[in-house]
């Protein structure tokens, strides 16, 4: 597949090549990139079984016309996993991510032969429109400051009657006050956790993994077990992190108090707002993580 511009240089790491290009642009928030540059040189290897764990999680909604003959370009691609999970089930995937997080990539995918790696932003993508079958951004658009116009910019690159997957933080529109109480406690520590020092901020994410993360998600985890007709475990505040590995617990932790930009979204915004770049069909999962949808191009 050709870029529709030259790359402004070209990085070789270990057999494999990653293309840069320009990402300075209007709609990217530079703290927020550096800060997961930062945060995927220390998450950067998942299991086989990790990924496909979370894989089937994430990819619940995926139509069957996705497949093995499927071109797909993954906007945020982080460390690469969602492109290690697609990359036996479809021909080709571009994976791009404006942070340092792209060499944490080209190791995750070192033994993937159909998955290529590039330095690139959501609003200076370099590939002509209506190139891709699927055109995916999981956990991405909610920090970038105008995520509207992102959604805009990555729909442009699928294919008419292609399909686009996002995944946006969700503003807890279906739950009840209780858990809205505490998110706000929580938003109020991201706020100032996420301008510390990356080792003190660092520090406090892991405490926060272990004091806070561990102790909810065994809660749950137990409730589960005794209450076994019952869905009562999953109003525990992250029930969701149950039967997940630490690392990505640790991971998540990070993410969560440690990235300076984030938005959330209703479940009606996000449909709302995929149908203003252009989808339709929009399918929102009512499974955990909220919201994870995915539409068709018009």
């Amino acid at each position: 597949m050709d870029f529709k511009i030259e790359p402004t240089k070209i990085i070789k790491v270990n057999e494999r090549e990653i293309f840069c290009f320009n990402i300075e642009g209007i709609n990217i928030d530079e703290k927020t990139v550096s800060s997961f540059g930062d945060e995927w040189s220390k998450f950067n290897n998942f299991t086989e079984k990790e990924i496909q764990d979370i894989g089937q999680q994430y990819f619940d909604i995926l139509p069957p016309q996705i497949n093995e003959y499927s071109r797909v370009l993954d906007v945020g691609c982080g460390t690469g996993r969602w492109s290690k999970y697609l990359s036996g089930k479809v021909k080709w995937i571009e994976a791009i991510d404006p942070s340092n997080a792209v060499f944490a990539a080209v190791s995750l995918l070192s033994d993937v032969n159909n998955v290529r790696v590039s330095n690139a932003s959501a609003d200076n993508l370099p590939f002509e429109d209506e190139t891709f079958d699927l055109v995916m951004s999981i956990g991405v658009l909610h920090h970038i400051p105008n995520t509207q116009q992102a959604l805009a910019d990555i729909t442009a690159k699928a294919k008419r009657g292609g399909f686009v997957y996002v995944y946006l933080y969700y503003a807890l529109d279906n739950r009840g006050k209780l858990f809205k109480a505490i998110f706000k406690i929580a938003s109020v520590m991201r706020y100032f956790i996420s301008r510390l020092p990356g080792f003190i901020k660092r520090m406090i994410c892991e405490l926060i993994a272990f004091f806070i993360y561990l102790p909810l998600i065994g809660l749950s985890y137990i409730l589960k077990k005794i209450f076994k007709k019952s869905n009562l475990w999953k109003k525990i505040p992250l029930s969701f992190y149950v039967g997940t590995s630490l690392k990505v617990i640790r991971n998540d932790a990070l993410d969560r108090f440690g990235t300076p930009l984030e938005q959330r979204f209703s479940k009606e915004q996000v449909v709302n707002m995929m149908s203003k770049a252009g989808l339709s069909d929009i399918v929102v999962s009512n499974n955990m993580p909220y919201w994870h949808a995915i539409g068709k191009r018009n």
